[in-house]
Parts: C-alpha cells; structure tokens; sequence
C-alpha cells in the first residue's frame, strides 16, 4: 500500500511539474475592434516534433534557453499564418503539422502572430508583417547560437505569412534554405519591387502556389518557380456566389494550403507543365518536360525541392521565372490523374504529325483549337 502511494505521488509529482500545452491565440472579432483604439503585437513560437506531435510547447523557455524536443540537427519548418480578421486560429493547422510530422522527423516552429493579424484594418496587418519578421530573426539568431543552421530552415508562408517569410529571408541576405509561398497576398504586395514582397532571392530556393490571383492572391511569379492551378484565378469546387458568404472569399485563397498538403498525404503527382499562359497550356502546347533534364515536368508540393538546382541554374543563365500550369478537380485530394496523360498523347500527336508532313512534303498541323478537355 505505501509503494502504491508513494507511485502515485511521484506520478502527481512529475504532472505537476509539465507545462501545460501551449494553445494558438483564442482571440474574435471583439479583439479586431479593440484594435481599432489600442493595436497591439504579440508573438508566440509554438513547437511540435514526434515527441509532442500534438502537444505544443515553448520554443524558448523563460530564461531563453532552447527548448530539449528541438533538434538543431533537424530540418525546422516554420509554419506562418496570414491576415485573421475573425481571430479565429487557422482551420488547417492542426492538419497540417500532423502531415508535415509524418512526412518526416523535423522541427515544426508554428509562429502565432494572431495578435497583430487579427485588426479590421488590413493595411495595419500589413505593416505588422514587416514587425513580426524583425522579431523572428531576433529568435533565429539565438537559435542559431544553440547549433541550429539556416540550410535547415524551411519557411511555409500563407498569404501575408509568404511575405513575413520574405522579410526573414532579406534580413538573412537569401541564406535560408527555403521558402514556399501559399497564395502569397496580392493587396498592398502587387506592383511592389522585390524589396517590398516575397522574391527568389530570399532564400537558397523559392517555390510559390498561386491559387487567387484575381483576388486576395498575387499574379505576378514571385519564386524560382510559381504553380498556377487551374489557371491561379478560380478553383474548382469554390462557391461561385457571393451568397455563400465566407466561404466565398477565402476558398480559392486558401486552395493553395490544401494543395499542399494534399500533395504530402497522398499518392496524387501534381505534375506542373512550364508555359507562357494558362491557354497555351490547355491547348496541349506545353507538355515538353526536355529542359528539367531527363527529369519528370515538376511536381507541386514538398518535393518540388527535387528539381531546386534546375531551376536555380535555369534562373541564374535566363533570367526566365519558370511558371508551370496544372489542372486539378475540386474535391480533396484533388489530383487529376487522366489530364496530363491527355496532354502528353496531344503532344506525341502532333509531333507525329508534323514529321509525317516533312516526310511527305505536305504542309500539316494539327489544329491548335483542339482542347484536351473537351477528351475527358
């Protein structure tokens, strides 16, 4: 009887002792009207790794030491949210650190910057991203001072997150080893030169999914390489009616994370084909993978890092952006498995065509108004 409780209470004891698991900011549309009169910034680094999958802890403790579940060895990804006027936490996070967590054995830093994201005024959540980026390098430099390394940083940025990941990597002069952009923010980020938005030189490579350009989403390419869905402009499967309130206005935008994360959780190849336009492509214009070097065309997602020396080679010797074009279906995971093998067989046709003609001296085109969908 003693043992047992003397069990128990080292058991109380050791509960006792953990902290408590850090939550993202719980903050409504009554902390958007505050902030009208009293704006305010707060940030909180939210850690999860295999040994708290679920459980998020301290970055930093209080006397700013680093946190024992970090692994300065390990790849850190840095997960950024973007504007939340309702202050409401993001509805893919949880998901997503769970996929990133099984895809590998990392380091998941999400950066809650509710507090300073959360305003009716826009162009204030604007200027804060610039603020949130000082703060972050502050707590980049301590970490790199415990071992960690900027090659291991993966920044994934959504909305004004993509461009607080830009700001990062500026202050960094480009040595971080990578940024993905998810629908980086086009309002107050549109026309601006390279300083004043996400840029291919922010970091060792840059990859962006443009999912909204018509809308909350930047058109012009931004990465060493930017994946234009379904065109970038409107997705399938999105309301199409401003009736359908919310949903209307952030479905496309938030298309691009569930991409993402669809491409991590499933078997779907997100092929993307390089072309001029999005009609070029649906023309069966571009389906030539010859210029990624006996690679496959590249794939959306967490692998789009494969083909990084490729394009950065591409870059540096062209000054070309490389933008690539899929299509995908409206409901998760997305993947559209018949259209790329669509626009493979057109280009073997016309290819096959056109040596027939030079045979046979006979000027032959296969017609360009032929629209791959109108085969499925």
């Amino acid at each position: 009887m003693r043992v047992y409780i003397f069990l128990c209470l080292m058991c109380w004891a050791r509960s006792e002792n953990k902290a408590p698991c850090l939550e993202f900011s719980h903050l409504s549309l009554k902390d958007s009207f505050r902030d009208l009169f009293n704006p305010q910034m707060e940030i909180s680094l939210m850690l999860y790794t295999r040994k708290n999958p679920t459980c998020a802890e301290s970055l930093f403790e209080k006397n700013d030491s680093l946190n024992i579940n970090f692994n300065t060895s390990k790849k850190a990804v840095w997960l950024i949210h973007g504007y939340r006027p309702l202050g409401s936490t993001p509805s893919w996070l949880q998901n997503f650190v769970r996929i990133l967590l099984n895809q590998d054995d990392m380091n998941i830093i999400v950066v809650d910057w509710n507090r300073g994201a959360t305003t009716f005024l826009y162009v204030r959540a604007v200027k804060n991203t610039r603020k949130v980026a000082v703060s972050l390098s502050r707590y980049i430099q301590n970490l790199l001072k415990h071992g960690a390394s900027l090659d291991n940083f993966h920044f994934i940025g959504v909305s004004l997150g993509a461009h607080i990941s830009g700001f990062v990597g500026k202050i960094f002069h480009g040595r971080v080893g990578r940024i993905t952009g998810l629908d980086p923010a086009g309002p107050q980020f549109s026309g601006k030169p390279s300083t004043g938005r996400l840029d291919y030189t922010d970091a060792d490579f840059v990859d962006v999914i443009h999912t909204d350009t018509n809308g909350l989403g930047i058109k012009q390419p931004l990465g060493h390489i930017d994946f234009y869905p379904n065109g970038g402009k409107k997705q399938p499967g999105c309301p199409k009616s401003i009736f359908s309130g919310l949903e209307f206005i952030k479905c496309d935008h938030q298309r691009a994370v569930y991409l993402f994360m669809a491409a991590l959780e499933t078997s779907c190849n997100f092929i993307s084909f390089s072309c001029r336009s999005y009609k070029d492509y649906k023309t069966g214009l571009c389906a030539d993978c010859a210029d990624f070097k006996g690679k496959s065309c590249p794939k959306l997602g967490y692998q789009t890092e494969l083909w990084k020396d490729i394009l950065k080679e591409r870059i540096e010797n062209t000054t070309l952006r490389t933008t690539v074009f899929l299509d995908t279906v409206g409901t998760n995971p997305f993947c559209n498995h018949h259209y790329a093998s669509i626009i493979l067989y057109l280009k073997k046709a016309r290819n096959y065509f056109s040596l027939q003609a030079h045979a046979n001296h006979v000027k032959y085109k296969m017609p360009s108004s032929i629209k791959c969908n109108s085969l499925l």
